[in-house]
């Protein structure tokens, strides 16, 4: 089922839906981007395992079992990864509109917002869906892009906070943090710092 036949034929349209009911069908996406992402972890663990167990094997015939053990879970794991970027477009649309409709109704001048996504624009949006090539940061720009409220910027893909996450981890890869404790620490501490700096205005 397309994004757009998604979105309008339930019994009431995700456009339609209050924020608690956006928040509902919210959380069935996550559960079920999180059920995905776990699934495909699952998988890597044991596709380690095999290339670890085949390394050490001797015998022509089990290493061509392992081999095609290895092909079997390579091939599982491309499918699961597919649904779950599906999944997460989708999470994220759903997010987005629960957002969108929570600004219209504390802006309350100019009503709800949500009439600003068209049939066209989901149409455009299940086909970015669709679209293995789009990852979920070219799509959350597109999305941000096309959602955003007139006189409020877009959601960046990352924003400064996450960047500093992302500088954390890229220590922990190189070595410069060697323990993971104190990357979290470290992490958390600078997410903290940008959102009081941004509640004060600075």
């Amino acid at each position: 089922m397309g994004l757009f036949d998604w979105l309008t034929s339930k019994e009431k349209p995700l456009s339609q839906m209050t924020r608690s009911e956006l928040r509902r069908q919210e959380l069935l996406l996550e559960k079920e981007r999180d059920r995905l992402m776990n699934r495909v972890g699952d998988l890597a663990k044991k596709k380690q395992d095999i290339f670890d167990r085949g390394s050490k094997e001797k015998s022509p015939e089990m290493r061509r079992a392992l081999a095609g053990q290895f092909e079997l879970h390579t091939t599982e794991q491309l499918m699961l990864s597919r649904q779950l970027n599906i999944r997460s477009k989708e999470a994220l649309t759903v997010s987005r509109l629960r957002m969108l409709k929570e600004s219209a109704e504390r802006a309350k001048a100019t009503g709800s917002k949500l009439g600003l996504v068209g049939e066209k624009d989901l149409i455009a949006l299940e086909k970015l869906i669709e679209n293995d090539a789009v990852t979920g940061e070219m799509y959350q720009s597109r999305l941000d892009e096309m959602l955003k409220i007139a006189g409020e910027p877009a959601t960046a893909e990352v924003s400064t906070a996450g960047q500093a996450v992302l500088d954390i981890w890229d220590k922990i890869d190189t070595g410069m943090i060697k323990d993971q404790t104190e990357g979290f620490d470290e992490a958390d501490r600078r997410v903290r710092e940008h959102h009081k700096a941004a509640a004060e205005g600075v």
